[in-house]
């Protein structure tokens, strides 16, 4: 007697972006069809001021990857794809640098510890030790790399050989107090998320909270950006705000602001391991 088994489909991700052209998403269906796909998921954005056209798409296939890039790569001749492929979900190796403050490392690693958050973070960087126990609390390895002046470019140097050495493929400045290097911004383009208070350029340096209470602030924000380049201008992930007024003090203020940093910069990292931000330019496209 035979016996027969059946192979469970995989859930690929596949994002796209290409000069903005009829039948695209005609081909696109089409082509996943043909090797028996159910698409779950489908969103597309043509931007009419660049003349681009970006889809994110997920499917449930019986399908080996070798196969499937195979039947993406006469599409991807045919309207100049820009193309990823990959797992739905699959947790992204991820290298988070801090300084002093916890707020944001906390959250992201209590995030993940929780199976919510679609990143495996395979080191925890600081330029200080006070992270440390809170690292390997949750049984996280924390390589000290500290910055000076004279020593950045060794530093810039063995963080590069620590992303390359642990294949990471993400890299979170979660309240990282150090600026970036031109050659790092460009080497690691695309792949470095930072997370800042929406003060600026006002109230730079430091207690920024403290100085936005001081002129009697209404709004305070985050924005969380890929690193460029250009300091704290990168194309802008998420954004968020809170009211605040004369009756809070300073220290309220921070507390607000340390969640508001929280909340966008989780959401920024979620979005990118999840395939749902293409870059447009100096801007970005978000499939929530």
């Amino acid at each position: 007697m035979s016996v027969t088994i059946n192979s469970s489909p995989t859930h690929w991700v596949l994002t796209l972006s290409c000069p903005d052209r009829p039948g695209i998403v005609h081909a696109v269906a089409g082509m996943l069809a043909e090797l028996g796909g159910n698409i779950t998921e489908s969103k597309q954005f043509g931007d009419a001021e660049t003349n681009l056209f970006f889809m994110r798409v997920q499917v449930l296939a019986e399908v080996s990857r070798e196969r499937l890039t195979t039947a993406i790569e006469p599409l991807a001749r045919e309207f100049q794809l820009n193309w990823n492929l990959d797992l739905v979900g699959r947790p992204m190796r991820t290298i988070l640098m801090v300084s002093k403050a916890a707020h944001a490392l906390n959250d992201l690693l209590f995030h993940q510890r929780a199976s919510d958050l679609p990143i495996e973070v395979v080191a925890v960087v600081g330029n200080h030790t006070d992270l440390q126990e809170l690292a390997r609390f949750y049984g996280v390895p924390f390589r000290h790399i500290p910055v000076t002046a004279a020593t950045k470019p060794q530093a810039e140097a063995e963080l590069l050989a620590l992303v390359e050495e642990l294949d990471a493929e993400l890299v979170v400045l979660a309240r990282y107090m150090q600026v970036l290097s031109d050659n790092l911004c460009r080497a690691l383009s695309g792949k470095v998320i930072n997370i800042h208070h929406s003060f600026l350029p006002s109230f730079k340096g430091a207690k920024p909270y403290h100085q936005a209470h001081h002129r009697g602030v209404k709004l305070i924000g985050a924005t969380s950006h890929y690193v460029t380049a250009d300091l704290d201008e990168g194309p802008i992930i998420e954004q968020d705000i809170e009211r605040v007024n004369h009756e809070m003090s300073a220290e309220q203020f921070v507390a607000l602001g340390q969640d508001v940093e929280r909340r966008v910069l989780s959401r920024a990292v979620r979005w990118h391991a999840e395939h749902r931000v293409l870059m447009n330019g100096d801007r970005t496209v978000v499939f929530r």
